[in-house]
């Protein structure tokens, strides 16, 4: 079966069609690659914990065209990758993370790097137990957040505007 390179992270998959979502652009292939690793997410609880930083991952190497929803987007999951590998926040928080993101003021388009990182959903896919799995994930949100390295003032600077107006 013919390759493609995905649009958004650049992983070789095979031709096909399907479905993808509206604004994270990538291959139908890639996209149903991280369907089949977020099923497993959701149905171990050893792989739970991780839940977040693929979505943050994901989203960052798919980053989609400058429009409003994909800035925000891209915003928001390179915020909360700060916080989880910088920082050290507990991915777990993500939820109520992003939802104290999106109070902020509104974000500006951040031109993508062109390499998005050296490890990819496809890592992830490959593994074969939760051990294997956990690892993969926080190499490839360290991968995803790292490729991202000229945006990090910017991601930073949110931060901060967003701990200074809630007061924390």
């Amino acid at each position: 079966m013919p390759e493609s390179a995905c649009r958004g992270c650049g992983c070789l998959l095979p031709a096909t069609d399907g479905p993808t979502h509206p604004y994270i652009l990538s291959s139908p292939g890639c996209w149903g690659a991280y369907g089949e690793v977020s099923a497993r997410t959701y149905s171990d609880p050893q792989r739970q914990v991780t839940l977040q930083v693929e979505v943050d991952a994901y989203a960052v190497q798919h980053p989609g065209e400058p429009n409003r929803r994909a800035a925000q987007s891209v915003g928001i999951h390179l915020m909360t990758l700060c916080l989880v590998i910088e920082q050290g926040a507990d991915p777990r928080e993500g939820p109520r993370l992003h939802r104290q993101m999106v109070e902020r003021p509104v974000f500006r388009w951040l031109d993508p790097p062109p390499d998005r990182g050296d490890v990819t959903v496809l890592d992830v896919h490959a593994t074969t137990d939760a051990a294997g799995h956990v690892a993969a994930v926080h190499d490839w949100g360290r991968s995803a957040w790292d490729a991202w390295a000229i945006h990090h003032p910017t991601v930073r600077t949110w931060l901060e505007r967003g701990r200074s107006s809630s007061g924390g």
